[in-house]
């Protein structure tokens, strides 16, 4: 049962991860005929192996990692070839002046991981594989060169269609996901279920990742728009979600303390939650799906649309809000109250990830519907 529930295991991954695997595979095997046949390079070592650098790191760092590559390896063949020809290849003290000396150069010149390690890389391969002869010094830049551009090519032929639907499909899953956890708290305090209630919790405290995934979304459409000359007019519309992202990281913290609250309130010993708490969570849910849609609007172009999926989102912030505000009182116990404030903050920020209007404007109409006197 362990041996084939492995298998479906590795199955899964591999449903999901193909795509990447065939498309590193194409590229440096492109990079590997380019350097070969077109070019006439007799070691083309370089040419996959920076095409498989740069697929490797994650999409929206493409750009700067394949610049990184070329300068690592321009860098490390530099050093390597005064060195040989000071000290001789193939001898200790080559060795270790050559890594020395190129990972100070890289250091010096503020080099990232990626630049220093493929710089030490690069000029240990010339003096303990393929010493350089002179002849074949300019053809590791060359190669570079090639794999970098096939592998940018490739990030370009993947997203050259759609290259804003990644994110797109991001967002809706993130605010699908939220707005499914607020129902799911509702339903462990409508029952007073403690255990659901606390694996609310613990879906909350995931949701951070989601919200990560949206930062990486944003800076991998920004590289594909870049990439795409004809698209690029589209980069606007990733300011909005730019914008939006620091206001759904604010919500998703108040949704993770409203769902600590509501295990507090399953616990004590007391009635089950109002039914109005419920209806107050169900309405914030749904103002989380409204502003998921007026987001993944907006970045398709669909601005009628966005404006539409908008306004749905206020109005049902707005009515979580003062469904919240009606259980206010005496009785109420100090989980109640912290939920209610987290509803309250948690519409401000979808409000101020999906409106561009005043803070000020947005508290105003908030506490309006709360109840709270006017300031």
């Amino acid at each position: 049962m362990v041996r084939f529930s492995g298998l479906r295991t590795a199955g899964g991954r591999l449903r999901h991860g193909w795509r990447p695997v065939l498309e590193a595979t194409l590229a440096a095997t492109v990079a590997w005929l380019l350097a070969t046949r077109l070019l006439g390079h007799p070691q083309p070592f370089f040419a996959p192996a920076a095409a498989l650098i740069v697929l490797g790191q994650a999409r929206g760092q493409r750009i700067r990692r394949a610049v990184e590559v070329v300068l690592g390896v321009a860098a490390g063949v530099l050093v390597a070839d005064l060195v040989v020809q000071a000290l001789g290849p193939g001898t200790t003290w080559t060795v270790f002046t050559v890594i020395l000396l190129t990972v100070l150069l890289a250091v010096a010149f503020g080099a990232t991981g990626v630049t220093l390690v493929q710089a030490a890389v690069s000029a240990l391969y010339l003096v303990v594989v393929a010493p350089p002869d002179g002849s074949l010094v300019p053809f590791r830049f060359v190669d570079a060169l090639i794999g970098g551009a096939v592998a940018l090519a490739a990030s370009l032929l993947v997203d050259a269609r759609h290259p804003l639907a990644p994110l797109v499909a991001e967002v809706r899953r993130t605010f699908d996901e939220l707005a499914g956890l607020l129902g799911e708290i509702a339903d462990a305090l409508d029952h007073r279920d403690e255990t659901a209630a606390v694996t609310a919790l613990g879906q909350a405290r995931g949701m951070d990742a989601r919200v990560d995934g949206l930062r990486n979304g944003v800076l991998a459409a920004g590289e594909a728009l870049r990439l795409n000359v004809r698209r690029r007019r589209h980069i606007g519309r990733l300011r909005s979600v730019d914008e939006s992202i620091r206001q759904i990281d604010y919500a998703v913290r108040n949704v993770r303390v409203l769902a600590r609250a509501g295990v507090t309130l399953s616990r004590l010993h007391t009635p089950a939650a109002p039914p109005e708490l419920g209806g107050a969570l169900r309405s914030l849910a749904e103002a989380v799906r409204q502003a998921g849609a007026a987001l993944a609007a907006d970045l398709d172009g669909h601005d009628e649309v966005a404006d539409r999926h908008a306004t749905r989102a206020d109005e049902a912030a707005l009515a979580a809000v003062h469904t919240a505000g009606q259980l206010f009182g005496s009785a109420q116990t100090l989980p109640l109250a912290m939920i209610i404030g987290q509803i309250r903050a948690t519409a401000i920020d979808l409000l101020r990830g999906v409106n561009p209007e005043d803070d000020v404007a947005v508290l105003a109409r908030v506490d309006e519907a709360l109840g709270l006197p006017a300031v």
